[in-house]
């Protein structure tokens, strides 16, 4: 039975990842949506980071890693807020697109386009992190407590556990490492999505970043041609 402890206690040796990384990727977002252009808002500039200031808070009050009666309530709280962040974003994109075809203020100049480009992209990013940091393998408690048989997302760590310590637990740098090169390489690079939900969320994350900077680039050689 002794031979057994290590095994048992290993995984809660990482049971409290740190908040501060979500906690700084929240204040990105927020501070993206505000100083997002006019066009490319769908409600006044005010209202998106008043929504995620109920994700900040639930961050701040409680260790996401935490098991508790209430865990499961405050993940359903805190998916449903970055599933606003997401539709928003998307909303954001296509609002882009569109002033890209049509033209708009933000066209107006290839640094102004540039800039706005980048902010829908690097919302996608964050946005995007978020989502997969709390739905992967039912969220950062349920990860801390025991991480499943079967993987949604198979890190390098968990395909070969040689090359990691024991225990080892994907972490929100980790999520936030997928989201970026999902948003640059296009497709999945050390990260594998093995599961219909994680499939569907990188496809849709490539294709944003595809779209938002095949564009923007397109346009802004335009502008300055």
């Amino acid at each position: 039975m002794s031979g057994d402890e290590p095994a048992v206690s290993a995984p809660r040796a990482w049971s409290l990842e740190s908040r501060l990384p979500v906690i700084l990727a929240v204040l990105a977002v927020m501070a993206l949506t505000v100083v997002r252009p006019p066009e490319m808002r769908v409600a006044p500039r005010w209202v998106l980071p008043a929504i995620e200031v109920v994700l900040l808070a639930i961050l701040l009050a409680r260790h996401p890693a935490r098991i508790g009666p209430r865990a499961a309530l405050l993940r359903a709280i805190s998916i449903c807020v970055v599933g606003i962040v997401l539709a928003d974003t998307f909303v954001a994109t296509v609002r882009l697109i569109d002033v890209l075809i049509h033209g708009g203020k933000a066209t107006e100049s290839a640094d102004q386009l540039l800039a706005a480009g980048a902010i829908v992209w690097g919302s996608n990013v964050f946005a995007f992190a978020l989502f997969y940091w709390l739905i992967d393998a039912g969220g950062a408690a349920a990860r801390a407590d025991h991480m499943p048989r079967t993987l949604d997302l198979a890190f390098p760590q968990q395909l070969d556990p040689e090359i990691a310590p024991a225990g080892w637990r994907p972490r929100f740098v980790d999520y936030l490492y997928l989201a970026l090169t999902a948003s640059t390489a296009f497709s999945p690079t050390d990260v594998m999505p093995l599961v219909p939900w994680a499939k569907v969320s990188m496809g849709i994350q490539s294709l944003i970043s595809v779209a938002v900077l095949g564009l923007v680039v397109a346009r802004a050689v335009n502008v300055l041609g």
